[in-house]
């Protein structure tokens, strides 16, 4: 016997330690007891709720809610001169009279792979992707199950996270233009007949609401919680998701599951919506041989450039400014 203790390998000696310090801790776990602690933790909701809204970000969500008015009314404006076209079978957008030739679409319900495009025209909500989430009468709220789905409004994420920062979006005195769209297209009549420089203003207007737009979301978010599912475009601002099974829904599947939640960024809420862009030195139609050349931008800035307005200099290295439209011929 003694010989054989010997021979034990180390490895065994390891797993004959950890064995036993696993028995010796089960002797002396302690249980919690979740009914007990309940009580406690309802009160720290509802201390917490106390700290909101946070005066310091009433001015931001204001602010919000005054620059997307303006961007709306101006990409409506801009585009009833600067035509837009969207792809019929995904989500591709591209900002001109003709569609590009790049194979980049992956066809209905995505069965297909490196498709060329088939073109229509497009409108504001592929410009400005339309993100909902449900609105809830307090942030701290009860989560929402399956079942309540269709008990709760479904609302622009933007307006829903100005609405629990403290401020009304619904008042028409202050943000008449904010939600209604009807109201967007009936204040953007009349833009055909805009001269260059009116346009240009129109433009460069836009492009300042739409880069206030995105910072005064991101300064929101640094407050007031936000989710969006791992798995789809779904977004729920508050500070846990809801138990809807609607998962997949959003991306082609068949299946409806729960949502993986984790932290929301200002790009779930407020989409750029990336597209190629045309620079002077590319050929009127974009062709897929040279893809690689050509540079990107979000719709917004490249419908606000084609007005003459200069993009910001962080779009710059996405859009490729200097950059060769072909290869180089070498010279022997």
């Amino acid at each position: 016997m003694a010989v054989m203790a010997l021979r034990r390998r180390p490895w065994q000696h390891v797993l004959g330690n950890l064995s036993g310090c696993v028995m010796h801790a089960r002797f002396h776990s302690s249980k919690v007891d979740l009914r007990k602690l309940r009580p406690m933790i309802l009160k720290r909701i509802e201390s917490r709720a106390r700290d909101y809204p946070v005066r310091g970000m009433v001015p931001v969500a204001q602010e919000v809610l005054k620059a997307r008015a303006v961007l709306f009314q101006g990409v409506s404006a801009l585009l009833r001169v600067f035509p837009v076209m969207a792809c019929k079978f995904c989500p591709e957008v591209h900002i001109g009279e003709k569609g590009h030739l790049i194979q980049t679409c992956c066809g209905y319900k995505r069965r297909a792979k490196n498709r060329v495009h088939e073109w229509i025209s497009g409108g504001l909500n592929d410009v400005l992707v339309p993100v909902e989430t449900f609105h809830l009468q307090d942030m701290f709220q009860d989560v929402i199950k399956h079942d309540q789905r269709f008990d709760f409004d479904r609302v622009p994420a933007v307006l829903e996270l100005c609405w629990q920062a403290g401020v009304d979006p619904y008042d028409e005195k202050k943000y008449s233009s904010s939600w209604n769209l009807e109201n967007v297209s009936a204040g953007s009549e009349g833009a055909e007949s805009l001269s260059p420089h009116e346009l240009r203003l129109i433009a460069n207007t836009t492009l300042r609401a739409w880069e206030t737009l995105r910072t005064g979301v991101q300064k929101l978010l640094l407050v007031y919680p936000a989710k969006v599912c791992k798995h789809c475009s779904e977004v729920h601002v508050g500070p846990s998701g809801h138990k809807a099974r609607l998962c997949g829904v959003f991306k082609y599947e068949s299946w409806r599951g729960a949502h993986f939640w984790k932290k929301a960024e200002v790009n779930d809420l407020v989409p750029p919506k990336i597209v190629w862009r045309r620079r002077p030195q590319d050929p009127l139609v974009l062709v897929d041989e040279h893809r690689d050349f050509y540079g990107h931008a979000p719709a917004v800035v490249d419908l606000c450039t084609q007005a003459g307005v200069i993009a910001p200099i962080q779009y710059h290295c996405m859009m490729k400014v200097q950059g060769l439209s072909e290869p180089a011929q070498v010279k022997v």
